[in-house]
């Protein structure tokens, strides 16, 4: 009586019921390490045991009962690991197992680590069954204080067939489509792995030549295409601007002016010493009329005449220049114009330019080490600083054979691209002339592989000399 009460204390009520309940948690379980938390701690439903291992061919020790996580490089976790493998290679069935059937250098550590009454339960590929016609995934191993009875081990083998059809199907969920791979699943031998390393040899070859558009990106802006530039037409101090930046002109509007004074000054003295020249010229004529000697001397005071004539012409052409006027209409671009009244200028100094407001394109700034091939006409696209989302496309019209010293202080070849169709238009807001942002410059088509390496390997061969 006693024993029939210690038996049922021991076995479950219905087997099958809990095999049942087993099933269930597999199926809902989120992830590979629910499951296998349950094989080693939820698999005590069916019959009650002190300690439980999964082992899994590719990871080892997956998972022990009572622990959370694995310290794989402890002596316990590598005493099973070796005992697994063991067990692995030389039974393909359920069977129950003790120290006595083990080498000795296993068997001399089993009192240290299990109980006395082990159990090995392979676990199996579906399309294998439990003949062990191929190599299993893993297995399940169980230890108790008390031998296992026969009638347990049909439910521990179909609850291991379950356990490991709901593991399958986590992994092919979690790791995608490659999992999917009939070679994929862990109950193959060694060569799914050879075989998923091709495949995915093979992919990354093939995304590796995808063709890709070789671009670089480059400092650009809107600026005029035929400007008028308006230079300083002789020396001296600008006094007067008669116009403000960004303001229309129409041509022959004055624009700034000169100080004059010192132009009029010169110009009355030259006046005045062609007047007196004049008059020295007729006293002469007069006197020739009697005397030999002043008749010799008309040349030389004719001469005089014209030359101050000369300089009288020029000094009056010089106060004229000193107010400078418009070439054509336009917008005047010039920067604060007080920071140019009393200020000295050139011959020849740019003041500012006259542009018309819908004649414009894009420059861009390509430095030495970005510059590609660009074909004729090749798209050229810059996105402003004040509008990102819409880009202004246009079309290569020229580059630079010369690089340019930029005030950064690097080389940069000038390009200069056409709109393709005028700004308003292509953004639906207005764009002016200066609006800065960051051009990008589209070559020909290359492998993706090379777009992605050609900055490096360019430094890398500038810095190892390759």
């Amino acid at each position: 009586m006693s024993a029939m009460l210690q038996h049922s204390a021991v076995q479950p009520v219905d087997p099958l019921l809990t095999l049942l309940e087993l099933a269930r948690k597999a199926r809902l379980a989120r992830g590979t390490d629910e499951l296998a938390f349950i094989a080693v701690n939820d698999t005590h439903a069916l019959w009650p045991y002190r300690q439980a291992a999964l082992w899994m061919r590719e990871s080892r020790i997956q998972a022990l009962s009572g622990v959370v996580d694995v310290e794989a490089n402890a002596p316990y976790a590598l005493w099973l690991a070796r005992l697994c493998k063991h067990l692995h290679a030389t039974l393909s069935e359920a069977s129950a197992i003790s120290a006595v059937e083990l080498p000795s250098e296993l068997a001399s550590e089993w009192a240290e680590w299990l109980p006395p009454h082990g159990l090995w339960l392979p676990l199996h590929a579906p399309d294998q069954g439990v003949s062990g016609q191929g190599p299993a995934a893993g297995g399940l191993l169980l230890a108790a204080d008390t031998p296992w009875p026969d009638n347990i081990l049909p439910a521990l083998t179909e609850w291991t067939d379950i356990w490991l059809h709901a593991w399958q199907a986590l992994e092919a969920g979690q790791t995608g489509w490659l999992a999917r791979w009939p070679v994929a699943s862990p109950g193959t031998p060694a060569k799914p792995l050879w075989q998923r390393r091709t495949l995915i040899a093979a992919i990354a070859a093939a995304v590796c030549v995808i063709p890709v558009k070789l671009s670089v990106l480059a400092p650009g802006e809107l600026v005029p295409v035929n400007p008028a530039v308006v230079r300083a037409p002789l020396d001296g101090v600008v006094t007067q601007f008669h116009v403000q930046p960004n303001q229309r002109v129409k041509a022959g509007q004055p624009l700034f002016s000169f100080d004059q004074v010192a132009l009029a000054a010169h110009r009355d003295v030259a006046t005045q010493t062609l007047a007196t020249a004049q008059a020295e010229y007729r006293q002469f004529a007069q006197q020739a009329v009697s005397d030999a000697r002043s008749k010799a001397q008309l040349a030389g005071l004719l001469g005089r005449i014209e030359e101050k004539q000369a300089e009288a012409s020029y000094l009056q052409d010089q106060l004229q220049r000193a107010s400078v006027s418009a070439p054509q209409d336009g917008i005047a671009l010039f920067d604060d114009p007080t920071e140019w009244i009393g200020k000295p200028v050139q011959t020849g100094e740019r003041v500012l330019r006259i542009a018309a407001p819908d004649d414009i394109e894009v420059e861009a700034w390509l430095p030495m080490g970005d510059a590609i091939p660009l074909a004729e006409h090749a798209q050229v696209e810059l996105f402003l600083a004040a509008s990102p989302l819409h880009p202004v496309k246009a079309e290569l019209r020229y580059i630079a054979h010369d690089a340019t010293l930029r005030p950064d202080g690097q080389y940069a070849y000038r390009v200069r691209a056409r709109l393709q169709q005028p700004a308003a238009a292509d953004t639906g807001k207005a764009q002016r002339i200066g609006l800065k942002g960051t051009a990008k410059l589209s070559g020909e088509s290359v492998p993706l592989i090379y777009w992605v390496l050609r900055r490096p390997l360019a430094t890398v061969r500038q810095t190892l000399g390759w």
